[in-house]
């Protein structure tokens, strides 16, 4: 049997965009949980039928950002890392 050489990978990093995707909706998510902890009034809560929906909203993109980092950490994408590339692999 002939043995194929095994191919050199590394993990993908900052370019994972999971992880460009989860920096999006966390800062989002952080703005909207401080507009609905700090700045919303009464008049607010009752036109969205006594819902603070910015905290809300704000939870949910947080739990969001939570769950695509920890896929990003728990299965890193890995690339080919060619002959010439002067990175080492992991």
């Amino acid at each position: 049997m002939a043995s194929e050489t095994p191919v050199r990978t590394r993990r993908a990093g900052a370019f994972d965009i999971r992880l460009i995707i989860a920096l999006l909706t966390g800062v989002y998510g952080v703005v909207l949980t401080v507009m609905g902890i700090g700045f919303t009034d009464d008049a607010e809560l009752q036109k969205a039928a006594g819902v603070n929906i910015n905290l809300w909203a704000g939870i949910g993109l947080l739990v969001f950002t939570a769950l695509f980092v920890l896929w990003a950490l728990v299965r890193p994408i890995r690339v080919p890392v060619s002959e010439g590339d002067e990175t080492p692999a992991e």
